[in-house]
C-alpha cells in the first residue's frame, strides 16, 4: 500500500483548505457560536464532521455512480439544498442570543447537521472530488476510500471547531441586541449569497 503514502500531503492539504474556508457549514457554525456558545454547538460540529464522513462513503461506494447515471437527481438535491440554505439563512437572521430564559431557542442538532451534508452543495463537491482524486483503483480502493474519509473527518473537526470558537469569542463584543442582530443578518446574507455561487 505504498501508493497511499504518496497521497497524504495533497490529501491533508485539500481536506484542510476545503474544511477551513468559508462555506455554509462554517458560516452557520460561527452563528451558532455567537448565539449559543461553544458547548451547545458541539452536536452541530460533530454532525458536520461525521455527516461528511457518511456522505463521503456514500459517494465513494455508489452515490457518485448514481449521480452519473441520473444527473437530475444531483440537480434535485442542489435545488433542495438551496431552498434549505435560504431557510437556514432566515433562521440565522432572526436568531436571538440564547439565555437561561430563552430555552426555546436551540442550536442545530447532530442529526440535522449530519443530514444537511447531503444537500450541501459544497460538501457534495468535496466528497465527489476527493473520491475521484484520492482513492486508488483495484484492490486498494476500499482501504483508500476509508482512509480518505477518516483523514477528512480528523482534519474537519478541528477546522469547524475554530469557526465555533471564533463565534463564541465574538459574543463578548456583541453585548447589545442591535449589534447581535447586525452580525446575524451579516452571516445570513453570506449564507444566502453562497446559494448564488452554486449556480455561477
Amino acid at each position: 500500500m505504498d501508493e497511499i503514502e504518496i497521497l497524504w500531503l495533497p490529501l491533508v492539504t485539500f481536506a484542510l483548505s476545503s474544511s477551513i474556508t468559508p462555506g455554509p457549514n462554517n458560516i452557520m457554525l460561527a452563528a451558532s457560536g455567537v448565539n449559543y456558545g461553544f458547548s451547545r454547538s458541539i452536536p452541530h460540529m460533530l454532525g458536520v464532521s461525521i455527516g461528511f464522513f457518511i456522505l463521503f462513503l456514500a459517494v465513494a461506494f455508489g452515490l457518485g455512480n448514481i449521480f452519473e447515471r441520473y444527473p437530475q437527481l444531483q440537480m434535485a438535491l442542489k435545488y433542495i439544498g438551496s431552498v434549505y440554505l435560504l431557510w437556514l439563512a432566515w433562521k440565522i437572521a432572526t436568531a436571538s442570543a440564547a439565555t437561561e430564559k430563552s430555552v426555546s431557542s436551540k442550536p442545530m442538532t447532530f442529526f440535522q447537521a449530519a443530514s444537511f451534508q447531503f444537500v450541501n452543495v459544497k460538501a457534495l463537491m468535496m466528497a465527489i472530488s476527493s473520491a475521484v482524486v484520492f482513492t486508488l483503483p483495484g484492490e486498494h480502493y476500499i482501504m483508500s476510500a476509508l482512509l480518505v474519509g477518516l483523514v477528512f473527518t480528523l482534519v474537519n473537526l478541528p477546522c469547524v471547531s475554530v469557526w465555533v470558537a471564533f463565534g463564541s469569542g465574538l459574543k463578548r463584543f456583541l453585548r447589545n441586541e442591535q449589534s447581535l442582530k447586525a452580525f446575524n443578518w451579516s452571516l445570513a446574507s453570506l449564507t444566502a449569497a453562497s446559494v448564488v455561487l452554486f449556480y455561477i
